[in-house]
C-alpha cells in the first residue's frame, strides 16, 4: 500500500500546536481563518519509482496505463488526456473528441502533453520507461507492480490512484468484491486438475507460468501448473507442440497476442493449435480450451473492474 504523507495539513496542525503551547494554552489547532481552507493543497505519494508531490484532487489528469484509466473509469475519476490507440472497446468513450490523444503507452506526444497541461500523468508497465521525462514537467506516479503478488500489487495501485482522489472507500469496497469473487472461483479452480497459457503471436506460441501477466490463473484462482519452472519472459517461453502435447493440460488458457493489439493478416489462435499433438492433450480432447479476451488480459491486465471480469472469464469456463 503506498503511503500518502498529507504535508500540508500537518504543516497546519504543527503550527497551530506550537502556536497554542508557547501562549501556555492548549494543543488544539486553531480553525483556519476566514478565506483559507483547511484542506491539504498537495499529498505525497510513494509509488514504483520514488515518490512525487502532486496535488490534492487533481483535475486534469493523463494516463498512459489502459489498468489505470479502468480503476480511474471506475472510480467515477475524469480525465483528459489518454493514448487514444491503446484504449480497449470496453472503454472507448475516451476515444471521443472531448479527450486529448497524448501519444502511445510507449511514446508520449510532450506537444499535446504541453497544451494540455495535466496536474497529474499516470504512467504503468509499458509507459513506465517514460516516467524520468514526463516527471520532469508534471506530478507523475507509477502505478507498476509485480505480478508474481497479483491481488497484493492490485491493491497498491488503485489504492495509490484511491488516495490521491479521495476514493479510499469506493477502492475497498471493489476490492472485497474481486476477494469475494476469488472466493467463489478458486475451489473450482483447485478442483480443475493442471492448466497452461499459450500465447499465439505471428505463427509462434509461447507458455506462460504464474510470474507472467496471466499468472492469476495460477497463483490466485487456484489452477494447478501442467508445465512448472516457466521462464517468467514478459512475453513468454517459446514452446513446441511436443511439450504441449508431453504436459498434457487438462485446461488450455490462449491469450491471441496478434489479435489483441489489433494485428492482421497472420493466423489466429484457433488455426495455429489445431494440430494432432494439440489434439492429443486432455484439454482439447474434453474441449476445455479457453480464449481469454486479450484487450482485457493483454492490454489491460490490472484495473479494479477488468479484473474483475478477468476473473469471471475463467469462472464461469470452469463453471464457478
Amino acid at each position: 500500500m503506498s503511503t500518502l504523507v498529507r504535508r500540508a495539513a500537518v504543516a497546519v496542525v504543527l503550527v497551530s500546536a506550537l502556536a497554542a503551547c508557547s501562549a501556555g494554552g492548549s494543543a488544539e489547532a486553531e480553525p483556519p481563518a476566514e478565506g483559507e481552507s483547511a484542506e491539504p493543497s498537495t499529498i505525497t505519494v510513494e509509488h514504483a519509482q520514488g515518490s512525487t508531490e502532486v496535488p490534492a484532487d487533481p483535475e486534469r489528469v493523463a494516463v498512459f496505463d489502459m489498468g489505470a484509466l479502468d480503476t480511474l473509469d471506475t472510480l467515477d475519476v475524469d480525465v483528459v488526456g489518454v493514448p487514444k490507440a491503446s484504449v480497449p472497446s470496453f472503454l472507448e468513450e475516451y476515444t471521443g473528441e472531448e479527450y486529448t490523444d497524448v501519444g502511445t503507452l510507449f511514446e508520449p506526444d510532450y506537444e499535446a502533453l504541453a497544451r494540455l497541461d495535466p496536474d497529474l500523468v499516470v504512467v504503468g508497465f509499458r509507459s513506465a520507461a517514460a516516467y524520468p521525462e514526463l516527471s520532469k514537467s508534471y506530478p507523475t506516479v507509477d502505478v507498476t507492480f509485480d505480478s508474481t503478488d497479483f491481488l497484493a500489487g492490485l491493491e497498491e495501485s488503485a489504492g495509490t490512484l484511491g488516495e490521491i482522489f479521495g476514493k479510499e472507500d469506493e477502492v475497498a469496497e471493489a476490492l472485497a468484491g474481486i476477494d469475494q469473487r476469488v472466493e467463489e472461483i478458486r475451489p473450482a479452480g483447485e478442483a480443475a486438475g493442471t492448466g497452461m497459457v499459450l500465447q499465439t503471436s505471428g505463427g509462434e506460441v509461447t507458455m506462460n507460468g504464474a510470474a507472467s501477466r496471466f499468472g492469476l490463473i495460477f497463483t490466485v484462482l487456484g489452477v494447478a501448473e501442467a508445465a512448472p519452472d516457466v521462464a517468467s519472459d514478459p512475453h513468454g517461453e517459446v514452446v513446441s507442440f511436443e511439450v504441449v502435447r508431453d504436459a498434457n493440460p487438462d485446461w488450455l488458457f490462449v491469450n491471441d497476442r496478434d489479435a489483441a493489439i489489433g494485428e492482421t493478416g497472420g493466423q489466429a489462435a484457433e488455426q495455429i493449435l489445431d494440430n494432432e499433438l494439440v489434439a492429443a492433450t486432455t484439454a482439447w480432447q474434453q474441449d476445455q480450451v479457453v480464449y481469454l479476451d486479450g484487450e482485457r488480459w493483454y492490454i489491460v491486465m490490472h484495473g479494479l473492474s477488468n479484473v474483475e471480469a478477468m476473473i469471471d472469464e475463467v469462472g464461469q469456463a470452469l463453471g464457478a
